[in-house]
């Protein structure tokens, strides 16, 4: 179970964010506040991988494969933020964050079939299920009838493609026998350095100010450096179609924050959902048959 208390104890942490802008209240755009996160967070991870120079045990894989496999991470790491909000702009928050969350797992699931070549547990698709249907019901987005954008429907699922894709290639290189606070340091390291034009960009001067600069270290400590840590730490002992699912307690916990600490009110449906979710989650952290699911010499290494 602690694995999946590390994701889980991740997405309390990514959870934090909009109540954290809520409460900074700064004149920034999401990008640039996205951008931020990704500086001071990725930078800080960067540092730690640089500092402990743990050492590589290669098991299989190219130099030139490994390099591809980082700069797919980095690439998604980069693409989540921008192709988020710009789902959200388009077509509201609710349906936007619904299809971004819903997408990652399901897209996790299918880039990690292909890469070992064997379809997901019946457990998975199971608590997926349960957990997406609670997601869409805290969501609200099942009231009335709504016009979407189709701009905005794809934003939101390269969204999750985005989360697939630095997942999947963090899950690969740590098979390939690299600490996951390696991978999560050089990953988040390069897409750092890349988020600094667009950070310029977006616009920084919000940063200068005592309430943003509050917020970019909250964003980039609590919501990218400790999440990631425990996020890599459990990715490194369970597949990566569990870790995506654990991680849809976000809007769980994000829904909870709301009530708690920023007065909102929660439906009914949405306590529905929320019970829905935490079902799902139980689902997926129960313990599998399946050997996949038991931390192995690489996991241990």
């Amino acid at each position: 179970m602690l694995p999946a208390l590390a994701v889980l104890a991740a997405a309390l942490c990514f959870s934090t964010t909009g109540t954290a802008q809520a409460l900074a209240g700064v004149d920034a755009s999401p990008l640039a506040v996205g951008a931020a996160r990704i500086v001071v967070g990725g930078g800080i991870l960067g540092l730690i991988a640089l500092a402990r120079r743990s050492p590589v045990r290669a098991r299989s894989g190219s130099r030139a494969s490994t390099s591809a496999l980082i700069a797919v991470g980095a690439i998604g790491v980069l693409a989540y933020q921008p192709l988020f909000f710009l789902g959200t702009r388009e077509n509201g928050v609710a349906i936007g964050t619904v299809v971004a969350l819903g997408s990652a797992p399901i897209a996790t699931g299918i880039v990690d079939a292909v890469r070992l070549r064997r379809a997901p547990s019946s457990q998975w698709m199971l608590a997926t299920a349960i957990a997406l249907a609670g997601v869409v019901l805290v969501s609200g987005v099942t009231g009335g009838s709504v016009a979407l954008g189709p701009g905005g429907l794809l934003a939101s699922a390269g969204a999750g493609m985005s989360y697939a894709l630095y997942t999947v290639c963090g899950k690969t290189l740590i098979e390939r026998g690299w600490d996951s606070t390696r991978v999560m340091g050089t990953v988040f390291g390069v897409a750092a350095a890349a988020s600094i034009p667009m950070l310029l960009i977006a616009g920084a001067s919000w940063l200068a100010t005592p309430n943003g600069l509050a917020l970019a270290l909250w964003l980039g400590v609590v919501t990218t450096t400790i999440a990631y840590l425990l996020f890599g730490w459990g990715l490194a002992r369970l597949t990566a179609v569990t870790v995506s699912t654990l991680t849809l307690a976000e809007p769980l916990a994000a829904t909870l924050l709301g009530l708690f600490v920023l007065r909102e009110q929660l439906t009914p449906v949405g306590a529905v959902g929320l019970a829905l979710i935490a079902v799902g989650l139980a689902v997926v952290s129960a313990p599998s048959r399946r050997r996949e699911e038991v931390p192995d010499a690489t996991a241990r290494a």
